[in-house]
């Protein structure tokens, strides 16, 4: 949808979400921002209403099914949603000594579950306006595990391909579906890492390439192009081919479970 109206976005209190929103907001717009951190969430709707935007805040959790389909419906009946944007998020890795079965459960409890629980109420919505568009936040990681995020990287793979089949099964009603899978942007979850981190680009222009992809209605926004390469060589190769290169490359820290998009 080239100029959605109606927007609502989760993880929107920071990150490529909060840029999402930034970019979204211009007169005539409403906005429905969902997030975790309170105070961070209600500067950000701050931004976007001084360029003009309405803006409605909800300080929801992703994984709670109930709350977030009622925030969902909630938003649609005040402004019809143009655009469902699924953005929230957590990573961790196996850098202090593995993955424990919590670290591993939340993971998939944002990533995963959080996008079910913020999708799946709205396609109702707009199958009976057969029209709408939905974007699911999945990563460059959703091309290969990697021993140093195996949650994450899981997590991801999961959303990108359920996006990628959903797309197939909405396209009749009118809805478009694409999947976002980003290298490496600034933000409270790359901020903890301490390691090298190729073509590392802001939020800001990460959602302006997310934003042009989706009024180009694309079914993979994926970027930067060389880690989009890689990544996806990566995943075609034999695994037996590429598991002695993975194994040296540097772990993200285990227990960063909080630094949410």
């Amino acid at each position: 949808m080239r100029h959605p109206r109606s927007v609502l976005i989760t993880g929107a209190s920071s990150g490529i979400g909060e840029a999402l929103a930034q970019a979204y907001a211009a007169p005539g717009v409403t906005l429905a921002l969902g997030g975790r951190d309170a105070p961070r969430l209600e500067a950000s709707a701050t931004s976007c209403r001084a360029r003009g935007a309405s803006v409605s805040v909800a300080t929801v959790d992703v994984t709670n099914a109930g709350t977030i389909a009622e925030w969902v419906r909630r938003a649609d009946k005040a402004a019809p949603l143009d655009l469902v944007i699924a953005n929230a998020g957590i990573s961790a890795g196996t850098g202090l000594g593995g993955e424990s079965a919590e670290q591993t459960r939340a993971i998939f409890g944002v990533n995963l579950d959080g996008v079910l629980n913020t999708v799946l109420p709205a396609i109702p919505l707009l199958q009976a306006r057969r029209r709408g568009q939905i974007a699911l936040m999945s990563s460059l990681a959703a091309f290969r595990g990697f021993p140093g995020a195996p949650a994450y990287c899981a997590s991801k793979a999961a959303v990108r391909v359920w996006g990628e089949g959903l797309r197939g099964t909405l396209a009749g009603d009118g809805i478009e579906v694409s999947v976002i899978c980003p290298g490496f942007v600034e933000s409270r979850m790359t901020a903890v890492n301490r390691f090298p981190m190729p073509f590392l680009m802001s939020a800001e222009r990460a959602a302006e390439i997310v934003r042009r992809g989706l009024a180009r209605n694309q079914a993979r926004i994926a970027f930067p192009l060389p880690i989009h390469a890689a990544a996806w060589a990566l995943g075609v190769l034999p695994p037996s081919w590429t598991y002695g290169a993975l194994g040296r490359l540097p772990k993200k820290e285990s227990g960063a479970v909080q630094a949410r998009r």
